[in-house]
């Protein structure tokens, strides 16, 4: 990635940490050990990747993509819920996120579960809070979110992924789980991005055949760096889908065929753009960085 856009992910990176504090600041949260709770995972730093796609996907139809950060806070505060839940004895019983301590770890399983379902249902107030930008729109990023969110993505996708441990599933069974798991929410925002800038029909196809390719990628090359990365490339322990015994592209194929998949996968996301100018330059830029980068 060239020195301008890593800057211009930095500056974006920066804004959402600002824009996800005073959220957290402006919202009276009862109890303040939930929102220390809240608090620790919101703001434990990350790539801010979803509002960071949300933002670019505005940039690609032509509107600044920053004029949407309160809505981009929304879809962190839906991931940083996932990462709570996922991490939970009863799911994939991780120690450690980003190297910290994971949240049940530091408070307590209660604390972690309600913590996870307060940063969820906050998400859809904070949409709400979006200033200029007419209702209807609005609602449908509304109804993209819950979609992604729900059972027809992320929690659909954690149960596939549940059901799947301790099995070998088909390849077409595991891009099933991870278009729920992970590629939903990716989907969500950009399309939500799209919307929020007034896209038209054909803009926001070419973006959601990006997200679609995107988000599968981005899988590929997770299941790669948990066997080949470290724990800070990935944000959690290495070897935790062996750990878990759950089939991923590597298992399924090889190393190298994953690899291949996966730079097959980046090719289609960039074309998937070819009806953009430079306004796409940055989404261009971030899928051939973060697929690969470590390969």
């Amino acid at each position: 990635m060239g020195a301008e856009m890593k800057e211009l992910w930095q500056s974006r990176r920066t804004l959402v940490e600002r824009a996800l504090q005073a959220e957290l600041d402006r919202t009276d949260i009862l109890d303040d050990k939930l929102r220390a709770s809240m608090a620790y995972s919101l703001m434990a730093g990350g790539k801010r990747l979803r509002p960071i796609l949300l933002m670019a996907a505005a940039d690609a139809v032509g509107v600044d993509g920053t004029k949407f950060i309160t809505a981009a806070c929304a879809l962190e505060m839906i991931h940083t819920y996932s990462l709570i839940h996922d991490d939970l004895p009863a799911m994939d019983n991780d120690d450690y996120r980003r190297g910290k301590l994971t949240n049940h770890k530091v408070y307590d399983e209660g604390t972690a579960i309600l913590a996870g379902d307060a940063l969820l249902t906050l998400a859809f107030t904070v949409i709400l809070r979006q200033q200029d930008v007419p209702a209807e729109r609005l609602l449908r990023v509304v109804d993209e979110t819950g979609r992604a969110a729900g059972a027809e993505g992320m929690v659909g996708g954690q149960m596939l992924d549940l059901e799947a441990e301790n099995r070998r599933i088909s390849m077409e069974e595991l891009q099933r789980v991870h278009m729920g798991k992970t590629g939903a929410l990716f989907r969500a925002a950009l399309r939500s991005g799209a919307i929020l800038a007034g896209a038209s029909e054909q803009q926001l196809a070419a973006l959601t055949a990006y997200a679609d390719h995107f988000g599968l990628a981005f899988q590929i090359t997770d299941d790669i760096l948990d066997v080949v990365g470290t724990a800070e490339d990935i944000g959690k322990p290495v070897g935790s889908d062996e750990k878990n015994h759950k089939s991923t592209y590597v298992t399924l194929t090889s190393l190298d065929e994953a690899q291949s998949l996966a730079r097959q996968t980046v090719e289609s996301a960039v074309d998937a753009l070819h009806i953009f100018g430079d306004e796409a330059a940055f989404l261009r830029e971030l899928v051939l960085y973060l697929v690969l980068r470590k390969q």
